[in-house]
């Protein structure tokens, strides 16, 4: 009755530690909740009130979403990227996840994927019935693909279409790609697709992020949204930018979309406008300095001769790999520590890398950020008092892994 490819699925790993954590948490236990990823900030103000003040709108929208959206999309993304990306170009969909199957559903070829990659780029190319090629990274290089690597890649099989993932600043380690330009040469050489994941980009901490659309506009799709710099994950709405070289492939996906999910949510639309037509410049600068702060904090904490882990450049990420040799997998280890300790992490076999490296992802935002945010645009300082004051858990937690750690 159930496809073979179906049944094959696994619930995504993200989705499932969140479960876990509230079960664990309902059910009396103190854990700490450094598995699942979402933004630990409030949505700005203005934001909310647009939602609430269109709450009435019940009537479908356009499929490619509403032109007042499109065009203030249109207008936030070209200043923070300097170009000049047109509405028409722009599609809106219930999350930039939605946005991406369909993608990978329409794409004929296979998908390069780094070492690390997001979750569910793997599984959406299993069902989009695509060949999933991964490609090594070393923390060197920021744990992104060197030109070199991909090109080894592609020459396996030359006459193969290739759509490469770009996530940067990236989930799960954090870092932001520093080798765009070598990257968009193989790309051009190739007449490779690149989809960039840019959902982090307005979280950079020391404001480094680059689109490669810079570099490689005529075939770069860019994926970004509200979940992150505006901390709606909950309200899943996320759009492509798609370059008029790739007219083709946008009307396919909005042929697609209109057979999958019509149309986003008519007051989340409506509410959008005005997060990318207000200025949010604070609020954004305020979520980096708290966020940079934290996730500083994790780092110098936990960095030592057992484990390895790169200092934290965007989103809420870090990526430690423990040199330890006493586990058979990093999920087993992941598993014990969660019993010794109470800390939720994310083996790094749910990433990409080989279940023997004991590579995990954590999530530096069990915290209220509404609450560190109010206190910090008071004192304009953010020091270890206010850290522990407005993100005990954070402290709590990282003492906990470390002591871990160093008992192993």
């Amino acid at each position: 009755m159930i496809k073979d490819i179906i049944k094959n699925l696994k619930s995504s790993s993200t989705l499932k530690i969140n479960e876990i954590s509230n079960k664990l948490e309902s059910e009396g236990k103190k854990i700490y909740k450094f598995g699942f990823g979402q933004s630990p900030f409030q949505v700005p103000i203005d934001v909310i009130d647009e939602l609430k003040n269109n709450a009435y709108q019940n009537k479908y929208l356009p499929m490619q979403g509403l032109s007042e959206l499109r065009t203030a999309i249109s207008r936030y993304a070209s200043s923070q990227n300097n170009q000049n990306y047109k509405a028409e170009n722009i599609i809106i969909g219930p999350g930039t996840k939605e946005l991406m199957f369909l993608l990978q559903l329409l794409f004929d070829g296979d998908i390069l994927l780094p070492t690390p990659s997001w979750v569910s780029y793997a599984p959406q190319a299993l069902l989009g019935r695509n060949k999933v090629c991964w490609i090594e990274t070393t923390s060197e290089n920021n744990w992104f693909p060197t030109a070199k690597e991909i090109e080894k890649t592609i020459l396996k099989n030359k006459d193969k279409n290739y759509l490469l993932f770009l996530n940067s600043p990236n989930n799960p380690s954090g870092q932001i790609c520093n080798n765009l330009k070598e990257i968009s040469f193989i790309a051009k050489k190739y007449n490779i697709l690149i989809l960039s994941d840019e959902i982090y980009s307005e979280l950079s901490f020391n404001k480094g992020f680059k689109s490669i659309s810079e570099f490689y506009p005529e075939k770069t799709i860019i994926s970004n949204g509200l979940s992150k710099w505006c901390g709606a994950g909950g309200w899943r709405l996320g759009y492509f930018i798609i370059p008029e070289a790739l007219t083709e492939l946008k009307n396919s996906i909005k042929n697609l979309a209109s057979e999958t999910f019509s149309s986003v949510s008519a007051p989340i639309q409506y509410a959008a406008i005005a997060a990318y037509n207000n200025n949010h410049d604070e609020y954004i600068n305020n979520s980096c300095s708290i966020l940079k702060a934290v996730g500083e904090y994790v780092y110098e904490n936990l960095k030592s001769n057992k484990i390895n882990i790169n200092k934290p450049q965007g989103g809420f990420y870090l990526m430690p790999e423990f040199l330890i040799e006493k586990f058979s997998t990093s999920e087993a280890m992941c598993s014990n520590i969660l019993e010794e300790t109470g800390v939720i992490l994310l083996p790094g076999s749910d990433f990409g890398f080989s279940k023997k490296r004991m590579i995990v992802r954590l999530s530096f935002t069990d915290f209220n950020g509404h609450k560190f945010m109010q206190n910090m645009e008071q004192t304009k300082k953010i020091n270890l008092n206010l850290i522990s004051k407005f993100a005990p858990k954070i402290i709590e937690g990282t003492k906990k892994l470390k002591i871990w750690t160093e008992s192993i």
